[in-house]
């Protein structure tokens, strides 16, 4: 059995405000606990897997928390956005107290699956290029693409600032104007980046899948977003 710890940290753990904010939500009866309002902010529980309401909105403990969003376009993957909407908007507020961050960064434009979390070291894990957690993307070619063009992206085109050529892992047509790519570096803008070096340009671009988790899988609306279970992290862990 974990350490109990007072109603009040618990709440502050789980994004709920600061320590006084915590303390009034419960003096003010707006906490319960296995269905009882709790009132007195000092309280102890055990916090793993503790049930939890507040404003009647049911919540379970979660030490940390790992999420995938199905971005939609215009917004942006920053704490601090410039010209759109940050992809924090999307997410209840209190991910963003208690530090809930993007594992890397879509471009504004860019749809799909993003991962976010508060933990240090799965973020480190899933986004540092050492890694090599391949990415799926599907990019809207502007103009129709042919097998010159695949077999250009497979070979490796060269990138303004990179020392030698970059290949794609994995390329092929969906049809004349969808490709899908799969990388595994990460670099800045790298699909739109490749695909211009190679001749052609980006229309769109969604990333369909990260390690072996698909958008797919997860059956997320635009916008939309889910907690990562077990099982789904495992396959993001995995090392084939």
């Amino acid at each position: 059995m974990s350490k109990k710890l007072p109603l009040y940290r618990i709440l502050q753990n789980q994004g709920f405000g600061t320590r006084k904010g915590c303390q009034l939500l419960i003096e003010d009866g707006d906490v319960s606990v296995a269905g009882e309002v709790v009132t007195k902010p000092k309280t102890e529980f055990d916090p793993v897997g503790l049930e939890f309401s507040v404003f009647d909105e049911p919540w379970l403990y979660r030490e940390h928390v790992y999420i995938a969003l199905n971005k939609p376009a215009n917004f942006e993957c920053s704490r601090k956005p410039s010209h759109h909407p940050g992809v924090h908007t999307l997410l209840p507020e209190q991910f963003t107290w208690r530090d809930v961050q993007p594992v890397g960064r879509l471009d504004h434009d860019t749809t799909g699956l993003l991962l976010l979390s508060d933990h240090g070291a799965f973020i480190h894990a899933q986004s540092h290029p050492k890694h090599h957690q391949p990415k799926v993307y599907v990019a809207t070619l502007a103009e129709p693409g042919d097998q010159a063009l695949v077999d250009e992206l497979l070979a490796g085109v060269q990138l303004h600032d990179e020392p030698a050529p970059i290949a794609a892992q994995i390329a092929h047509l969906i049809d004349a104007t969808h490709l899908e790519i799969v990388i595994d570096q990460g670099k800045y803008h790298q699909v739109k980046r490749m695909l211009a070096a190679a001749g052609n340009h980006c229309a769109a671009l969604a990333r369909a899948q990260i390690g072996g988790l698909s958008l797919a899988s997860l059956d997320l609306a635009e916008g939309e977003w889910c907690y990562l279970d077990d099982a789904q992290l495992a396959i993001l862990n995995r090392e084939d």
